[in-house]
């Protein structure tokens, strides 16, 4: 399981960045509630990859990591719809854009590769 461990810490890198966020935009920009679905979802991601890493069944591992999957593009969307209402500076979205595009896609294969060899 060495790509979902991977992932996984890519998650918890991911989080404490969102936490952080989420922490400027409380403090600095007074924003609290689009912060707390954003804190809500992007932290969601890891929690779910790592019950997923010790799932007692393939179907349960792809319940878990599906779920990942649906709180990262949540993510995604919040942080646009802060950086489109200047919550978020262009350089701060872009910086964290990334990382969770690479977390869907490494999401995205993980899973595709599970279901293919489920076949």
């Amino acid at each position: 399981m060495g790509r979902e461990n991977a992932v996984a810490e890519k998650a918890i890198s991911f989080a404490i960045r969102i936490v952080n966020c989420c922490k400027y935009l409380q403090e600095e920009k007074k924003e609290f509630i689009m912060s707390k679905q954003l804190l809500r979802s992007g932290t969601s991601i890891g929690a779910n990859i790592h019950e997923g890493i010790f799932a007692q069944t393939r179907a349960d591992f792809v319940t878990k990591l599906s779920i990942s999957l649906k709180e990262a593009s949540e993510t995604s969307y919040w942080l646009t719809i802060l950086h489109k209402t200047d919550y978020l500076t262009t350089e701060m979205y872009d910086s964290i854009k990334v990382e969770i595009d690479e977390i869907i896609r490494i999401l995205i294969s993980s899973l595709n590769t599970t279901k293919k060899n489920a076949d």
